[in-house]
């Protein structure tokens, strides 16, 4: 496999995750990201980079904590975060053209 390919797929695991976690969890993160704004996602995304600091000075004991895992829930509120500030900058817009619709 090629880096191309492994980055798609890797895309293609993000955007299942965030399926079933948002299946899960609700709409948590966007409803979180409009109460208490940008400052909720640093803190996000900061326990999750102190956690992978913490992994590559251990193993993790949960299974599913794993380096990879932390790096990719990173990725994920990532998108999540420019979504959320697309929609802020663009309220009132069609969700077409802010690259929100299918």
């Amino acid at each position: 496999m090629n880096n191309i390919q492994a980055h798609e797929n890797i895309l293609h695991q993000l955007h299942r995750t965030y399926k079933q976690k948002n299946k899960d969890y609700g709409n948590s993160f966007s409803k979180q990201f409009e109460e208490y704004g940008e400052i909720s996602v640093a803190i996000r995304l900061e326990d999750k980079l102190n956690r992978f600091k913490t992994l590559i000075k251990q193993e993790a004991e949960v299974l599913d904590e794993s380096k990879e895992d932390t790096l990719l829930d990173l990725a994920n509120y990532s998108i999540m975060t420019v979504m959320d500030l697309r929609k802020k900058r663009y309220e009132g817009k069609s969700q077409d053209s802010i690259g929100l619709k299918k």
